[in-house]
């Protein structure tokens, strides 16, 4: 008699949340630059945090500041947060409606988790930071992606009628990875499109200090009709080169705040003492530093433009704000594959499919990276281009 064959269950069931965001997620891990590439992939400034931040951690750790922090945040770090929100909305903002976070990511899942239902509408633009829709699909919402208009801003016809009984409408500003900055124009226009709604808007606004328009930068909280639907979500990562201190906040209204709270807290708990206590140093002490950075980032924005522009077959964007380009390429080849083949060439950037499915056929490239980089980088990924035809 032939064997019998049983068929065994699996011996590890795992939950539907990874499962969701492993089929919906296009993140792709990506290197930094090392001997043999020049990774122009890597939303992260090349700067040192400034001397007076590492000063105050130091400082922080040598007076003992290294026992557990209020779930909500140090009172003197909200305090001065709160501060800057005043100036920044227009209006009063209470350190009790701020929440610290670790890094901006814990803010936006914190946000996303404590507004998010299963089945709920969410409507996000395409292309955009692929966190987003990650986070939906982990709290089991409905992704509506938005395409963008043809100079990669809000198309406002599109975008109403995505907001019909959408719950959440998520959006970066300055924008990753197009570059783009949202005028105030387009948030009066989105405050319009919102009025009477119960829809609650999530602004990222990680890149506010890299804007090179030329006009005042925008915040969702300054909308008089935006304010009180908003959570703000902020880090200190890009303005003050802080990627590695992983903090971050949040402010909005109070019963949203209080939801995101409870989901920060169980998943993350309090963020470091001493990191917040260098946080604070970077909100006192280093708008300088702020300028100075943004200055250097702006000039190499104008390098990787007049590289990029001596390259065959590349369309190139316009970007307003933060440090990303976003060119289109004219091969008949998805992004993943052009990017895999520039790997060899010894260059790596990030596919324009891993922002959505209107990202196909671009390449974001980052100019966080230095000037030499920059240079480099292009002239890899010229020939790597070349030898694709």
């Amino acid at each position: 008699m032939p064997p019998t064959i049983t068929t065994q269950p699996p011996l590890f069931a795992t939950a539907e949340a990874a499962a969701r965001i492993a089929a919906a997620s296009r993140r792709t891990q990506q290197p930094q630059s090392r001997g043999d590439l020049v990774s122009l992939a890597m939303g992260e400034p090349d700067f040192d945090t400034p001397h007076v931040v590492t000063e105050a951690a130091h400082a922080s750790l040598r007076t003992g500041r290294t026992h557990y922090s209020p779930l909500l945040g140090e009172p003197a770090l909200r305090e001065a947060l709160a501060e800057k929100l005043t100036g920044i909305a227009g209006a009063p903002a209470s350190a009790s409606d701020i929440l610290i976070t670790q890094g901006g990511t814990a803010g936006l899942a914190a946000s996303i988790l404590g507004i998010v239902d299963p089945g709920d509408k969410v409507v996000i633009p395409d292309p955009t930071y692929s966190l987003y829709a990650d986070l939906v699909s982990m709290a089991g919402g409905t992704v509506v992606p938005v395409p963008l208009a043809p100079d990669l801003h809000w198309d406002l016809d599109r975008l109403a009628d995505a907001l019909t009984d959408a719950k959440l409408f998520v959006f970066c500003n300055p924008s990753n990875p197009t570059g783009i900055v949202h005028s105030r124009d387009e948030l009066d226009a989105l405050a319009e499109l919102l009025d009477g709604t119960s829809t609650i808007v999530i602004s990222d606004e990680a890149y506010s200090d890299l804007d090179y328009t030329g006009r005042p930068f925008s915040s969702t909280i300054s909308i008089d009709g935006l304010r009180d639907r908003t959570v703000y979500c902020q880090t200190f990562s890009k303005s003050y080169a802080m990627t590695g201190w992983r903090v971050g906040y949040l402010w909005g209204p109070a019963p949203l705040i209080q939801a995101s709270a409870r989901i920060h807290n169980t998943f993350n708990g309090s963020v470091n003492t001493f990191v917040q206590d260098a946080a604070l140093a970077a909100v006192q002490s280093c708008d300088e530093d702020v300028a100075r950075m943004r200055a250097a980032y702006e000039r190499r924005g104008e390098i990787m433009r007049t590289e990029l522009a001596a390259i065959p077959g590349l369309t190139l964007s316009a970007p307003e704000g933060a440090f990303y380009q976003f060119p289109r390429y004219d091969l008949d080849m998805p992004s993943v594959e052009v990017v895999a083949a520039l790997r060899t060439h010894g260059v790596a950037v990030r596919p324009g499919s891993e922002f959505g499915a209107r990202g196909e056929g671009h390449l974001r490239l980052s100019y966080a990276a230095g000037p030499e980089a920059i240079t480099e980088g292009v002239r890899r990924l010229a020939r790597g281009l070349s030898a694709l035809r």
